[in-house]
């Protein structure tokens, strides 16, 4: 029998889609919840029997892209920009992908998510970055390439008709993290490495799966990635550099004043929905109302996987970010 993964390639629109009365009730739904904490139903959709894993995504073909660029002289400095029909100005989600910060995954890895966030109307800057064991990667490389591909978005704008009044950063487990964290780098102390007088501050963010609190994440992010990866990735222990957990932390650095919407998939082992109610209820501290989304019958990569009845739900919080009125230009 065929895995979730290999029956990608018998996906249609016609087979597969959703009644468009339906997702504008679910769309309406999540619009009016997006400062508030919410756990929606399972979505009506395709449900396999089996749980996706990294290796049914890395198995998936890649997708092209109608652009691969550069935003930096590294060559993991760069991102693939896809660009929905229609004359604009476009939407923009900058997608960050995950793998435990390190190189056991790429920007491919999202491709087929990209492509149907385009096919909705999004346009999609998929961005690489060098990871924790990538040449010059850590501190503070990861987090000023996660920098540096957000703000180019800026130089590609006139170019593809890219609307800078509505850009979202979506994220994937530890990408994930580092979107929450592109959402409140605005944030990040003066004296920081990670320091950045203008940066490009997004309408929302989407964390899927992503860890928020980092100092409480290092002893489970040693059991899922199989390595001291947090440390490696700050350059030591918190009582060594207490100064890069509070600005590397999202949890540390609220409140951001930036929409956010976090979803988890109820059965996620590596990344569990109670992650996410910690960091809620952080950010009700700080009187900032945080969208909290749990998927029952989902575990880790299946909010990625546009294939799955999973995709309903994400698609319905990237919009409700996206497609909503906004006074912030970024010009």
């Amino acid at each position: 029998m065929a895995t979730a993964a290999q029956q990608v390639h018998q996906l249609s629109d016609e087979s597969h889609a959703v009644p468009e009365k339906q997702k504008e009730c679910v769309l309406r739904k999540l619009v009016s919840v997006v400062v508030a904490i919410a756990v929606f139903p399972t979505a009506t959709g395709i449900v396999y029997g089996q749980y996706l894993s990294h290796e049914d995504l890395s198995r998936l073909p890649r997708l092209s892209a109608d652009a691969t660029i550069s935003y930096g002289s590294d060559s993991a400095q760069y991102g693939e920009l896809r660009i929905p029909e229609g004359q604009g100005p476009h939407p923009v989600g900058i997608v960050i992908h995950g793998g435990c910060w390190l190189s056991i995954a790429d920007l491919h890895v999202m491709d087929h998510f990209c492509h149907e966030l385009t096919k909705a109307g999004i346009a999609t800057w998929n961005l690489e970055y060098r990871r924790v064991d990538s040449p010059g990667g850590g501190w503070p490389a990861t987090f000023e390439d996660i920098s540096k591909g957000i703000d180019h978005i800026r130089i590609l704008a006139d170019e593809y008709n890219l609307d800078l009044s509505r850009v979202v950063v979506i994220g994937h487990s530890s990408g994930g993290h580092l979107a929450l964290w592109a959402g409140a780098r605005h944030r990040v102390e003066k004296d920081s490495e990670l320091y950045q007088r203008d940066a490009l501050v997004p309408n929302g963010v989407v964390s899927l799966a992503g860890p928020a609190d980092l100092q409480d994440m290092v002893e489970r992010v040693k059991a899922v990635c199989g390595g001291d990866v947090i440390n490696a990735l700050l350059g030591g222990s918190i009582s060594e550099v207490p100064d890069r957990y509070r600005n590397a932390s999202p949890a540390a650095l609220l409140p951001t004043g930036v929409k956010q919407i976090v979803v988890y998939g109820s059965d996620d082992p590596a990344i569990p929905p109670e992650l996410g109610r910690a960091y809620i209820d952080a950010g009700n501290s700080h009187g900032e109302k945080i969208g909290f989304v749990v998927i029952p019958n989902a575990a880790h990569f299946e909010l990625i996987a546009p294939w799955t009845a999973s995709w309903l739900m994400v698609e319905a919080s990237i919009k409700s970010l996206v497609f909503v009125e906004t006074d912030n230009t970024n010009e």
